[in-house]
């Protein structure tokens, strides 16, 4: 890493955690209470740069690399203790990159400069009530009518998917009955399309992430909405797993941290039997453990984010932000494990980021591939 880049995440973190720490970390109970944030926060995030990072300038962003978004990500999950907030926050972050790459220059000019601003909300619909990961069975269909796309169909755990003025979806297009990865495509939905209704689903952790079941009767999307060429969608969609996991697992270090940092600060206050909690041999002993696994995983999303940044999309690199994603929600998973452990009863009440930490792990362990996926798709590119 150059001078100058460490410099520019050194300064950016920096001002990260002063905003997450004032605007987003005593507010996270409450907000998580209230089973969403207010959506000022987007344009406070804004306002920062943080929605426009590794977007082009023309369009309201700033060019950044992995390196510097990761750094972000870290911090804005350490210190503010929240994947609610983080989730819908950045899922313009999942929404984007098929309009960037793939849509039309008026279309990128139309959708893209709003939500950097934080004045719209993106989101990405794949998952439906009948599959995940499974996306080449997905039955959500778009068929051409004049010059209007209309789609019928279901989409399932859509974050933002209440809030969301744009929706990236994946739909089969082509002949009725057309089956298999071939006959996806892509097409972005405005919110308020007609015909598109939005339910919003209660789940174990990240309370204050609008999550929604989506119902299309009869959508009508313009047809320059279609991303890339029909029957694309498949090879749009499996790069676009790329960066999110990539994501994910800067997400997970975060918390991961964000737990340490908790289980220390206690055992370093709480005395039992006339000593400090740190001083038990026990203690320290859980607290090195974390800490092996954070450096791991510290050390290894750096490796694979400098790959991504060199331009590297090879299939041992793939495979590596496969195994990545598993290491670091794992590490994540038994930090915020020991963490309760550590606080004890404190760690079972609602208000302390490790309870709220312990909550989301699982949907960071599912979201962006399941560990099972990530290991079949790491053995495939790896010629196993």
């Amino acid at each position: 890493m150059s001078p100058e880049l460490q410099h520019d995440i050194e300064a950016l973190t920096d001002s990260v955690r002063r905003f997450t720490l004032e605007r987003i970390a005593p507010h996270v109970t409450q907000w998580d209470e209230a089973g969403e944030f207010p959506r000022t926060l987007y344009a406070e995030a804004a306002a920062l740069g943080l929605l426009g990072l590794g977007y082009p300038e023309v369009l309201g962003g700033t060019p950044a690399p992995f390196a510097l978004r990761n750094a972000v990500s870290v911090a804005m999950s350490r210190y503010g203790g929240s994947g609610g907030v983080m989730a819908s926050l950045f899922s313009l972050n999942i929404g984007l990159p098929p309009v960037l790459r793939h849509g039309s220059p008026e279309l990128q000019r139309e959708v893209v400069p709003p939500v950097l601003r934080g004045e719209r909300i993106a989101a990405l619909a794949i998952t439906e009530p009948g599959g995940g990961s499974d996306v080449a069975a997905l039955r959500t269909t778009a068929r051409r009518d004049g010059g209007d796309w209309v789609i019928d169909g279901e989409k399932v755990f859509i974050t933002s998917g209440l809030r969301a003025d744009w929706i990236t979806m994946a739909v089969r297009t082509g002949e009725a009955g057309s089956k298999g990865a071939g006959g996806i495509s892509m097409i972005l939905v405005p919110g308020d399309a007609a015909g598109l209704s939005r339910t919003r689903l209660d789940k174990m952790g990240w309370w204050c992430s609008d999550t929604a079941h989506l119902r299309l009767d009869g959508v009508r999307v313009p047809a320059r909405h279609l991303l890339g060429e029909e029957g694309g969608g498949f090879r749009i969609i499996m790069s676009n797993f790329n960066g999110e996991r990539l994501g994910l697992s800067a997400m997970a270090l975060g918390f991961a941290q964000a737990c340490y940092d908790e289980a220390l600060d206690w055992a370093r206050q709480r005395r039992t039997f006339g000593a400090a909690l740190v001083e038990r041999q026990v203690i320290r002993h859980k607290l090195v453990d974390m800490q092996m696994r954070i450096a791991s995983t510290q050390a290894w999303l750096d490796a694979v984010t400098a790959r991504a940044d060199a331009g590297d999309a090879s299939p041992d690199w793939v495979a590596q932000v496969c195994l990545l994603k598993n290491h670091a929600t794992q590490a994540m998973q038994f930090c915020a494990d020991q963490a309760v452990q550590i606080l004890g009863g404190m760690g079972f009440m609602r208000g302390t980021r490790s309870e709220r930490i312990y909550r989301e792990v699982k949907v960071m362990m599912i979201g962006g591939g399941a560990e099972e996926i990530m290991k079949d798709l790491a053995a495939r590119q790896l010629g196993l």
